[in-house]
């Protein structure tokens, strides 16, 4: 049966009681967004930090991985994309099933960027025990009918210059979200693209540093 893996970096304590888990974008890999471990570190001492990477091969760069095939992006259809996607859920609840074994849910902040965040909220959502938050910049959410259930708190931050996931995915989001009872906050970051801008970063770091109970 296929795991998922890929790097981490351990807490720069030496002991670590929390976990960020970083779930990167179409076409990139874990280490993508490892290196945010940089800047946060020194503010999440007694954090580890891990990023798998997605199962599959990218089909539009074969030396980064995808959560799913994107059909306007790669020429594959809706049904390979429903079943791609379908089976990395699969894969990252049994990835975090295992880390649960370990850190617990509590500790443990899902950060998602682009089709990670997708991936962060489709999952993060449907847990048994909820984490202590989710945060998803520049993504999306697949499925606007979110399971009734106890729901981690979500941060969600989209640049409006995004030439890949509109902004107004943002909003969609938002609505939805609050709609089923989650606690929800979102940022716009002005002339930014599909990326992660240091206003965001901030804001992250504030949002995770609150849930897992840190001195703000």
């Amino acid at each position: 049966m296929t795991r998922l893996t890929g790097p981490e970096r351990p807490a720069a304590s030496g002991t670590a009681d929390s976990a960020v888990v970083f779930l990167h974008g179409y076409g990139a890999d874990g280490n993508d967004l490892l290196g945010l471990a940089d800047p946060l570190a020194p503010h999440l001492p007694n954090t580890r930090f891990l990023a798998p990477n997605a199962p599959e091969r990218c089909a539009n760069n074969p030396f980064g991985f995808q959560w799913f095939p994107i059909p306007w992006l790669d020429g594959s259809s809706e049904a390979e994309s429903r079943a791609a996607a379908a089976r990395s859920f699969a894969l990252l609840d049994a990835w975090l099933d295992d880390l649960a074994r370990t850190m617990p849910p509590a500790r443990t902040i899902l950060f998602g960027f682009s089709q990670g965040t997708m991936m962060a909220l489709h999952v993060g959502l449907r847990r048994p025990t909820p984490f202590a938050g989710i945060v998803g910049f520049s993504g999306r959410l697949l499925d606007p009918e979110v399971p009734p259930g106890t729901h981690p708190p979500v941060l969600l931050v989209h640049g409006d210059q995004d030439p890949m996931v509109p902004v107004a995915s943002l909003a969609e989001a938002e609505a939805a979200l609050i709609a089923a009872g989650v606690a929800t906050s979102t940022h716009v970051s002005p002339g930014v693209g599909h990326g992660i801008a240091p206003d965001g970063l901030g804001l992250a770091l504030g949002f995770i540093r609150q849930h897992l109970g840190l001195a703000r």
